[in-house]
């Protein structure tokens, strides 16, 4: 579909840029599953709501300046038994922030402490730990 330039310039007017990207796609997408428009409009708002969280998770990282960019999921827990994975895991919710609790993370060097400070970090700027 060849976008109007006028629909380009309100649907960036309204701040829906993510509408410009996904457009072309989405069109296509409901023409060949013969989507009705609640449900064509329906993906493109869920494109929208995806792109924003997105962006605003790229944000909180680049403002958190991490060293590196780890998560959870790249931990290898059988390289450091000692590391008791239902404890990170319920680190991992963050609740400690909300409480206003102290983390302290130690031991000797080379046992993971700095990735998992930074994959806990990680965490905390995802969407569903910012009470949004």
């Amino acid at each position: 579909m060849n976008m109007d330039h006028h629909l380009s310039s309100q649907l960036k007017t309204l701040h829906l840029g993510g509408f410009v990207e996904t457009l072309d796609l989405r069109v296509k997408q409901a023409e060949e599953e013969e989507l009705d428009y609640i449900s064509f409009l329906q993906l493109m708002v869920q494109d929208e709501i995806e792109r924003r969280e997105a962006r605003k998770l790229a944000q909180r990282l680049s403002r958190a300046s991490f060293e590196e960019q780890k998560t959870l999921e790249e931990f290898d827990f059988s390289f450091n038994p000692r590391v008791k994975r239902p404890l990170i895991r319920n680190l991992a919710s963050c609740l400690f922030i909300e409480k206003k609790e102290h983390v302290l993370i130690y031991g000797a060097a080379g046992v993971g402490k700095t990735h998992l400070a930074q994959a806990l970090g990680h965490e905390a700027c995802l969407p569903d730990r910012q009470g949004i």
